[in-house]
């Protein structure tokens, strides 16, 4: 096989198997979040390289330069972005590991509904038709904590049609490029249709760019 070019399903297949051979504590070759077969980066598994997660996506329609698992996003950006405890539109909403979400999740800020309510855009939250790894658009995330200070929030469920019933816990609010975010439909006009292909085979190319 010497000279030979991997396809793109051997390459991941490769990665996979470097990234099970890496010793404890090694970073992982991709991005990863709370709905990846991989609960921990600690864990020695790799989500499929075709399930879309929520990090790639998040990064892809808010122009927001991160990488690596969900929950490192918060400190990544300290520096390099704004960030701040009230919802803009174009900000990603940082949430921080909790329960079986040990990896935390991000979600792009599409609309502003009130001081209690927003509408969020992001990947692999809700299972649709029994499957993961599903992009909702403009749907609700509401406001929880006492103090109306966006660190709880309950984030609609697409399998009960409702708010789902826990606390989620929030880190903050990373603030983007708006020029960039309205660039791929987002904002009071509300949301476009995502060439999901083209999403996912960018998230393949970054396969080891982490």
């Amino acid at each position: 096989m010497t000279g030979r070019k991997l396809s793109t399903p051997w390459l991941a297949f490769s990665l996979a198997l470097v990234s099970l051979a890496a010793p404890a504590g090694a970073s992982n070759l991709v991005d990863l979040d709370e709905g990846s077969v991989a609960r921990s980066p600690r864990s020695g598994f790799l989500p499929h390289p075709h399930f879309l997660q929520c990090v790639p996506y998040a990064r892809q329609v808010s122009g927001i330069q991160l990488r690596g698992d969900a929950w490192t996003w918060w400190n990544q950006a300290a520096g390099r972005y704004s960030r701040g405890y009230l919802p803009k539109v174009g900000a990603v909403m940082a949430f921080r590991p909790y329960g079986k979400m040990q990896l935390g999740h991000v979600a792009a800020v599409s609309r502003i509904i009130d001081s209690r309510t927003i509408l969020l855009r992001h990947a692999n939250w809700s299972p649709i038709n029994g499957k993961r790894g599903q992009i909702e658009d403009n749907v609700r995330a509401v406001d929880v904590s006492p103090g109306n200070d966006w660190s709880e929030v309950r984030v609609w469920f697409a399998p009960i049609h409702a708010l789902g019933s826990t606390n989620w816990p929030v880190a903050g609010f990373i603030y983007g490029n708006r020029k960039s975010f309205a660039a791929h439909g987002l904002g009071p006009r509300g949301a476009d249709s995502d060439p999901i292909g083209a999403i996912i085979a960018a998230y393949l190319r970054e396969d080891g760019a982490n």
